[in-house]
């Protein structure tokens, strides 16, 4: 939506912040973490400036855990020695065309490969090191 107009913007952000706006957690519906910790639950917030950007960062997030699933399926698979060395060839040059475009997209949004790296928490976080 880089082209997108600011009436647009304003229109995708009031439907998101609608979409998502959600009440205060009452005490009963915290978790044993929230109410060991005493902290605040968190909540998502539509913010219409911010809305795009949040976006882009999600779906951009999940083709790069995509692109990294199928280059580990790939070493895998040329590992078990299942390709031909053509195979292996196109295969290389395919994921390494993606992570360039990866990172073009990235840059053109203001983002880097790090902000893709969602923190999950006690998990730790969504993409490996």
């Amino acid at each position: 939506m880089p082209d997108a107009t600011p009436d647009r913007r304003r229109e995708v952000a009031d439907a998101a912040r609608r979409a998502f706006a959600l009440l205060p957690a009452r005490a009963d519906e915290l978790s044993a973490v929230d109410r060991r910790t005493h902290q605040p639950a968190r909540r998502l917030r539509a913010d219409p400036e911010t809305v795009e950007r949040d976006l882009v960062t999600l779906v951009l997030t999940i083709v790069e855990l995509l692109r990294q699933l199928m280059e580990r399926q790939a070493l895998h698979r040329v590992d078990q020695g299942d390709l031909t060395e053509d195979q292996e060839e196109r295969l290389g040059l395919t994921l390494m065309l993606l992570h360039d475009r990866m990172i073009e997209l990235c840059e053109h949004y203001g983002l880097t490969l790090e902000d893709l790296n969602l923190d999950l928490g006690p998990l730790g976080t969504l993409l490996p090191p």
